[in-house]
């Protein structure tokens, strides 16, 4: 068991996508998703870096035939247990075992977050978008570097710690790797990832916007101001000047 997967059996996805902050951030992506399926019946949807299978048991649940690919293979028992409906399965993104041209949407929520080269990156969207059939789309999500760089470093204190350590260039972008488990973007590698990837972008939102950076509010709004919030947030995703600053942005890619 390598270090991503003693990370995930401990960490609770659940509980981070039930908390408010995490309710938004999924409220929007589906709402993007449904955009997509746009009432279309009986879809064939894998899931790659499911996690406990939030997404699949929902999407399995409206009757599409789903497909879970998760590398934990505590996360993959999850899903079971949760749904008899999702075909859940231990796999890795860079090399999935699905045939060509098998799925009508791919949803690559979680990979891209833990590979740190441009190259490993674009590997599992290729193979994302090689199970997709032509005229499918290919949901990609990832972490933003003002985020990190923002919320750790400064906010949390650890500005010096990062400098010592050479984790951030004299730009300010994030030099991660494998040990620090998490990988973080700006826009204009996104961008370049689309296009070596040969997808054409049909969207790119920010599903989160500021909402991580005001955890503590969201919590002590009430239900009804709680919920105007999520409308706030779908109202303002596709605008261009959250992205950059966004915990999660996703594209939405066709092939």
């Amino acid at each position: 068991m390598n270090e991503l997967e003693k990370y995930y059996c401990k960490f609770n996805e659940d509980k981070r996508l039930l908390s408010r902050h995490g309710q938004v951030e999924f409220a929007v992506t589906n709402k993007y998703i449904d955009e997509i399926i746009n009432g279309r019946k009986k879809l064939n949807i894998i899931d790659i870096g499911a996690g406990t299978g939030r997404y699949s048991v929902r999407l399995a649940e409206m009757g599409h035939n789903v497909t879970a690919v998760e590398l934990v293979k505590k996360n993959v028992s999850q899903i079971k247990l949760k749904s008899e409906l999702v075909k859940a399965e231990q796999g890795n993104a860079l090399c999935l075992k699905e045939k060509d041209n098998s799925f009508d949407i791919a949803l690559l929520f979680g990979p891209v977050y833990h590979l740190f080269s441009h190259e490993d990156k674009l590997k599992a969207i290729n193979e994302a978008k090689r199970v997709v059939k032509t005229g499918g789309h290919i949901f990609v999500m990832y972490l933003m570097n003002e985020y990190a760089v923002i919320t750790y470093a400064f906010k949390e204190g650890n500005l010096q710690k990062v400098i010592s350590e050479n984790k951030l260039n004299e730009n300010f972008e994030c030099q991660t790797n494998i040990e620090d488990l998490y990988s973080y973007v700006r826009c204009e590698e996104i961008d370049r990832l689309a296009l070596d990837a040969g997808l054409e972008r049909q969207k790119i939102v920010a599903v989160d916007g500021a909402t991580d950076y005001i955890r503590p509010t969201l919590n002590k709004l009430s239900d009804e101001d709680f919920e105007t919030f999520i409308k706030y947030q779908m109202s303002i995703a596709e605008r261009p000047e959250l992205l950059g600053a966004s915990s999660h942005v996703m594209d939405i890619l066709k092939k």
